[in-house]
């Protein structure tokens, strides 16, 4: 058509194309509803290949699959005519399916099935088609016989073996092995070519072999022909020993092969071309011979090869994969060796077979809606576009006139379409390289408006989150929509809401506002329906105390917090993981609301745990990871090296530290000469070393183990290393603490330290003495000992001795050591202090004076002057002291020494005397001296309380001080308001020293007061004793409150109350015995109440109103006469089985059981019987 209009005809359609307004198709839903009464042309679904290979020991099976509704009808058509399925036996069609199926059971030829197919889909509303199926039977002929004569040729000459497969469909696969099925090798000299040859590109002798065979492997029907073998002789102008050694550098083995330039033996000539279809594998070739073996390289004209470019077969092949309109060009092969080069060019031109790149889609409209069916593909050359309706040519089928329909090449446009004007429209595009079919049919639908999905749906949501209402809905033409909230107002979009084509209603941010129902309604032409979704504006899940991540020792516990604020109507659900797997809680791990507990933690409780808190809508997470300290490993693998006379090098190995950084190693020895089994500790180093030099002692047998500490704790000592003996050495050390002491008035002891066993350097140690008088110029004395001591004897009093010491072993002295002052024993001091007085006398102390002694009559050391005193009694009248003597030291070497005597009781009678005391003795006492303190401040009252507190006062006591410290002239007592941290103002009363109580009047229930109270003489006020009151409505009154229980009238009235009650029950029990008629004498004159009905026998009915009383009874009589009847009252006491009477009551036994003439007896005492006299008054 476009052809007959020419120019002006396609610029009017290119007009009519831009003006015009397309109404988009209609997306039909899935709905299986909509899907079932929607009315739609056929659609392919499956088809066979276009060039389809069968195999013939096969049945052939050729797929043509379609839909629709109704559904579609088949049929074929083979090499352009009509094929009839139903007059071939061997051929059937599946049940509503055109796939047919062609057997061979019964006989037949495959290969006369072979054709052109094309399977046509048909029912009422139009035809799709298949692409057309070329079908062809598989072949694989076998090799042609022939007599293969053997190939000889000289050393080093190129060769080619021609493989020459038969032909087979599809062609077969070559390859190249020996007799024994092993492959031929190949490399950079020898190589199959693409056309299956096998080339050399000189032969070499070793090359001489009689089963170079090639192979055909057919895929179809997986077999291998192989054809005869060639005969491979290699002519040598050198004997060829095959045993020798062959040199890679030499491979002709010395003889002489003449050098040629390279030649090409695929391709052959300067040039060659290739052509290749888009998207087929290219492969080019470049086999060439020469000697020495050719090397191959690659150029492409104008260009680097691309990333697509692969090399195989040692260079010899260029391959691409998937060809591309880019990879078309020039491209270059050089062969070259040490004697020359060649090249050759290989043009390659990509051709195309048709590709789609707009390829029509289904079309469904409403009727009077517009829409277009578009067809665009491109190819090399540019494919041809036609358009076909239900299988045949758009422009000759006359039997579906359509004006609304126009055809512009590529693009078929529909205008105001009709019910009536569904069909199946095809687009083929084709070039001479192959072509596209491609089906797709316009259905002109109406239909009411229907809704997708479910009803009345509940939506739960989370507030302040974007939130979307689904109402999908379906009808033809497409209905608008409109949504409305609790069925009020107009449609809501815009604002706060967005309402998008497929019927979503986007609200932007959820509110508690927005919760509510909300009615989507879809109408058209035909009606209109509508759905309502309920919202629901939930609280966010948030975990408010995250897990933190931990460091915990080994043994432990570990705790990770997991606090959840969630909405109260959503129920959550807590789930721990642990390294993203769940957690196994078990007997040891705890969960409760807020937590995970992880009891005495080890290490396979490291990891990342996580808490997940999830609803049925949101869910929050959180992650900590716990890491498990512990002491750390033993170190190992101790080593000693670098041995010398007195250090050694110790190495050993870190041990895990558990996640906590070693900070120190502690080295250990242990020796068996002397405290063998004993570790002590050598030395200590910084937690980064593990070798370290060991300062030794002579002659110690030692061994080393070492200990790691980290902050957890320390390890377990290593294993020990092996021992180390060291030299012996004349001792080093010099003993220390050495001293010189007298134990008498007439002797000297000279001690110190013994040496330390590793201190010893060698064994029979011992020690060298030296003493004398200091100052006399008078020779050494001098001794041999093993001990720690010596005494010297007969020494004068503490006179001063120059004392020395030195330690001795089997190897030498060692050195002596520094000269010290000692001194000989002390004796008792010999004169006392003189002229004690006392001066300056206060209340709790004074100044003491007196003469010192002539420092020769100490007779030892000066230590102190002594003084004794003690309280004699104190100036107030009846106040008992303890006499207790204290002591108290002056250091003074004053001519007139003096001191202050402190901490003294005021207005007391104090005694004292001195002495002079050296270390070990006192001399004889100085003269008595006695003095009076000054009268002071009285201490604390000796007790302070609030004794009673009512609701309007509150009662003081306290009593006088155990010390007063003078004379009592009377109590201040101070008092103020008190109400948490504030107070009131300070109120005052003083009282005689003879009043020890006050009475407080309370100007209101709660107000509360602190006390303030101290006794005063007439230095002043003394220490303050200091009282609260308590609380009315929650305090005990005092901590003396007398308890209202121990008073007597209480007591009574408590007596009298439960005499009371006790009478009442007892009467109760008694008139709930009381059941029947009850016969009286009648000289017996009981008061009887006005209720009680005498009857005609003369007994008085007791029933009367009381008939139906629960406490009612029964007894026998009154007379004096009582039996002892089981109901008996007098039974009681015995703890006989209670009895139940007539009417059910329990008659119990109250009274002591007498004997029956006792009862009999006591017929004249019956009124002054305990139980008459209850009924009585009863």
């Amino acid at each position: 058509m476009l052809a007959q209009g020419g120019p002006w005809a396609l610029s009017v359609m290119s007009l009519v194309l831009l003006l015009w307004q397309e109404v988009s198709a209609i997306d039909v839903p899935l709905d299986s509803k909509i899907q079932q009464d929607l009315k739609q042309p056929p659609t392919i679904m499956k088809q066979s290949l276009k060039d389809y290979i069968v195999d013939p020991r096969d049945n052939i099976i050729i797929e043509c699959e379609a839909k629709g509704n109704p559904v579609p009808t088949f049929s074929w058509r083979r090499n352009g005519k009509f094929f009839n399925v139903g007059k071939d036996p061997r051929v059937t069609m599946r049940k509503r399916s055109g796939t047919l199926e062609i057997s061979f059971r019964s006989g037949g030829r495959p290969e006369d099935y072979e054709g052109e197919y094309q399977c046509f889909a048909s029912n009422d509303f139009g035809t799709a088609l298949t692409n057309k199926i070329l079908l062809r039977v598989s072949k694989s002929p076998l090799w042609p016989k022939e007599v293969l004569e053997p190939v000889v040729v000289g050393e080093g000459s190129p060769l080619v073996l021609a493989c020459n497969p038969p032909p087979g469909l599809p062609p077969p696969l070559t390859f190249w092995m020996d007799s024994a099925m092993m492959p031929i090798t190949q490399d950079k000299r020898v190589s199959m070519g693409l056309n299956g040859d096998l080339y050399f590109s000189n032969v070499l002798a070793k090359d001489s072999h009689t089963d170079y065979s090639c192979n055909a492997r057919f895929l179809f029907t997986h077999t291998i022909q192989q054809k005869n073998p060639f005969t491979l002789k290699v002519q040598t102008k050198e004997p060829y020993n095959d045993t020798s050694s062959v040199n890679s550098t030499d491979p002709y083995g010395g003889r002489k092969v003449a050098e040629t330039t390279p030649s090409f033996l695929s391709p052959t000539g300067t040039d060659s071309s290739r052509m290749v279809m888009r998207g087929e594998k290219l492969k080019l070739e470049c086999i060439a011979s020469g000697v020495p073996t050719p090397s191959i390289k690659w150029f492409k004209k104008g260009g680097d090869l691309n990333q697509k470019v692969k090399l195989d077969n040692f260079n010899k092949t260029l391959r691409i994969d998937s060809v591309s309109e880019e990879d078309a060009g020039e491209y270059m092969c050089m062969a070259n060796n040490q004697i020359g080069s060649i090249r050759h060019s290989i043009y390659v031109q990509v051709k195309a077979a048709p590709y789609w790149l707009d390829q029509p889609s289904n079309l469904v409209l409403a009727p009077d809606e517009n829409g277009r069916l578009v067809c665009r593909a491109n190819g090399n050359p540019k494919p041809h576009i036609q358009w076909l309706v239900n299988g045949g040519p758009i422009e000759s089928n006359s039997s579906l006139p359509n004006p609304s329909r126009t055809v512009a090449g590529d693009t078929i446009m529909f205008r105001s379409v009709q019910i009536g004007s569904s069909a199946v429209y095809q687009c083929n595009a084709s070039n001479d390289h192959g072509y596209l079919l491609a089906n797709a049919f316009i259905s002109i639908l109406d239909m009411a408006p229907r809704m997708l999905g479910p009803k009345n749906q509940l939506i739960k949501v989370i507030e302040n989150n974007r939130t979307f209402l689904d109402c999908p809905y379906f009808g033809s033409p497409l209905p608008e929509l409109r949504w409305f909230k609790n069925g009020q107002g107009s449609g809501l979009d815009g604002g706060h809401y967005r309402v998008y084509i497929n019927g979503t209603l986007e609200i932007k941010r959820a509110r508690a506002e927005d919760e509510g129902t909300y009615t989507c309604v879809a109408s058209n032409i035909l009606g209109k329906e509508e759905n309502q979704v309920l919202l629901e504006v939930k609280e966010p899940t948030r975990i408010v105390r995250a897990p933190e991540h931990q460091l915990a020792i080994r043994g432990t516990m570990a705790r990770f917090d997991c606090r959840v604020k969630s909405d109260l109507t959503l129920p959550i659900t807590v789930t721990w993981l642990k390294d993203d797997k769940p957690l196994s809680l078990g007997s040891r791990l705890k969960k409760d609301e807020d937590s995970l507990s992880i009891p005495n933690v080890h290490e396979g409780d490291e990891g990342t745990y996580t808490c997940t808190v999830k609803t049925e809508i949101d869910q929050d997470t959180a992650s900590a990871r716990l890491t498990v300290s512990g002491r750390p490993d033993s170190p190992m693998d101790l080593e000693l090296s670098d041995a010398k006379e007195r250090t050694i090098r110790l190495t050993w190995i870190h041990g895990d530290d558990h996640n906590s950084p070693v900070t120190l190693f502690v080295v250990q020895f242990e020796e068996d000469r002397w405290e063998s089994g004993k570790w002590q500790n050598l030395s200590s180093y910084p937690g980064d070393f593990n070798s370290v030099i060991l300062e030794l002692s002579p002659f110690v047998n030692y061994q080393f183990r070492v200990i790691a500490v980290n902050s957890v704790g320390q390890s377990l000592p290593s294993l020990p290393s092996q021992r180390y003996q060291t030299s012996g050495a004349p001792p080093d050390a010099i003993p220390r603490g050495l001293k010189g002491w007298g134990t008498k008035k007439n002797n000297m002891e000279i001690s110190w330290e013994p040496l330390l066993d590793t201190e010893r350097n060698g064994p029979n140690l011992h020690y060298s003495v030296w003493w004398r008088r200091k100052d006399t110029g008078e020779e050494w004395s001098n001794v041999t000992t093993v001990g720690a001591k010596h005494i010297v004897h007969d020494t004068e009093t503490y006179v001063p001795y120059e004392i020395k010491l030195q330690a001795v072993n089997d190897f030498g002295p060692g050195g002596e050591s520094n000269i010290i002052i000692g001194y000989s024993g002390e004796d008792k001091p010999t004169a006392p202090p003189t002229d004690l007085r006392v001066s300056k006398i206060d209340s709790t102390k004074v100044n003491v004076h007196w003469t010192p002694v002539d420092p020769s009559t100490v007779l030892g050391e000066f230590k102190e002057y002594r003084v004794y005193y003690w309280r004699e009694g104190s100036m107030l009248k009846n106040l008992r002291v303890n006499k207790e003597k204290k002591t108290k030291g002056f250091y003074s070497t004053v001519a007139q020494p003096t001191g202050i005597l402190t901490d003294l009781q005021p207005y007391s009678h104090y005694r004292i005397y001195m002495v002079v005391a050296n270390n070990r003795y006192e001399g004889p006492p100085s003269n008595h001296v006695e003095f009076r303190t000054k009268e002071g401040v009285p201490e604390a009252p000796k007790f302070f309380k609030i004794i009673q507190r009512s609701t309007d006062v509150i009662h003081l006591e306290w009593d006088k001080p155990l010390e007063p410290n003078g004379i009592l002239i009377g109590y201040k007592l101070n008092y103020q308001t008190v109400n948490g941290s504030r107070v009131g103002l300070m109120q005052m009363q003083s009282f005689l020293p003879n009043v020890t109580t006050y009475t407080l009047r309370l100007p209101e229930r709660a107000i509360r007061y602190k006390f303030y109270l101290a006794a005063l003489t007439q230095v002043g006020a003394g220490e303050v004793y200091a009282e609260e009151s308590p609380h009315f409505t929650n305090e005990a009154y005092s901590k003396d409150q007398v308890d209202i229980a121990t008073q007597g009238w209480f007591i009574g009235l408590m007596c009298a109350i439960a005499l009371i009650i006790l009478i009442l029950l007892i009467v109760c029990f008694i008139k709930r015995s009381r059941g029947g008629k009850y016969p009286v004498r009648e000289k017996k004159d009981l008061p009887l109440d006005a209720v009680d009905q005498k009857g005609e026998d003369g007994s008085f009915d007791y029933h009367s109103d009381e008939d139906n009383k629960p406490l009612q009874g029964s007894q026998n009589s009154l007379d004096g006469g009582v039996k002892e009847s089981d109901d008996s009252l007098v039974d009681y006491g015995e703890g006989g089985d209670g009895q139940f009477n007539e009417d059910g009551s329990f008659i119990g036994q109250y009274t002591v059981k007498k004997d029956k003439d006792e009862t009999e007896g006591n017929e004249s005492s019956e009124a002054t019987s305990p139980v008459n006299a209850i009924y009585s008054l009863a």
